[in-house]
């Protein structure tokens, strides 16, 4: 087992004790409870995190093979899955979390050096290999841990993981063919720093740190709220729509 990815394993792992830990400790019916992405609950969010780590299984798998393996079936069948396992009890959603990263785990350790190299088509459609696909589920539970609404925040996210975040949604915006607005995202705690040139009005510089960066980007923070600051006269904007 080779390639680049194979880092990330250890800080996933980290991860996925966190968000484990929470699911834990959350009563019973704090699982029907509300989450940061509305009409999500709980529940929700900690069922989409175990599917999720199947489809990136099965990204990996088709990595490893050469067979190609879409992502999810469809995206009505994504929807299916996430709603039928929410009203799941705490100690049934908690040992999903931890069969899911065990399956993840092995799928990792199981590519060849071939398959570190093979491009494979996630659902937002650009071409990944292994290398950037493995960080993509520290992303996952990084995020939705903070979704969960139980204690997690933004702030807690590790330094490492909240930079590769950042680069990863800001990459995802550069790749828009349209309606982009023009941003010149600066973190003070970091050296991310990204000009995302855009279709949509003047250049408006954001500064902050990696987590309100994190927060205001992925939608979960409000402008108002988000501790950011922008350059000029400016205000800051409603963030783009992510992923």
């Amino acid at each position: 087992m080779t390639g680049k990815g194979v880092e990330w394993l250890a800080p996933i792992e980290a991860s996925t004790r966190r968000f484990l830990a929470t699911v834990e400790t959350l009563p019973e019916d704090a699982i029907a409870g509300d989450s940061l992405i509305p009409p999500w609950t709980r529940g929700h969010v900690i069922t989409h995190v175990c599917r999720a780590s199947d489809s990136l299984v099965r990204l990996l798998t088709w990595a490893r093979t050469g067979v190609e393996t879409p992502q999810h079936a469809s995206m009505a069948a994504r929807a299916a899955e996430i709603e039928a396992g929410a009203a799941r009890p705490v100690a049934e959603q908690a040992a999903d979390v931890a069969a899911s990263a065990e399956r993840f785990a092995a799928a990792v350790h199981a590519l060849t050096d071939d398959a570190w190299e093979r491009q494979v088509r996630p659902r937002t459609g650009e071409l990944r290999t292994p290398e950037t696909l493995v960080p993509m589920w520290l992303r996952e539970l990084e995020i939705h841990h903070v979704d969960l609404n139980a204690g997690y925040s933004f702030s807690d996210i590790p330094w490492s993981a909240a930079r590769w975040i950042l680069d990863d949604i800001a990459d995802a915006l550069v790749r828009r063919e349209s309606g982009k607005p023009a941003l010149l995202l600066r973190a003070t705690d970091s050296d991310f720093h990204r000009d995302l040139t855009g279709d949509r009005g003047a250049t408006v510089e954001i500064v902050g740190t990696q987590a309100d960066l994190l927060g205001w980007l992925s939608g979960r923070v409000s402008a108002e709220a988000s501790g950011l600051r922008a350059g000029r006269a400016d205000a800051v904007p409603t963030a783009p729509t992510w992923i």
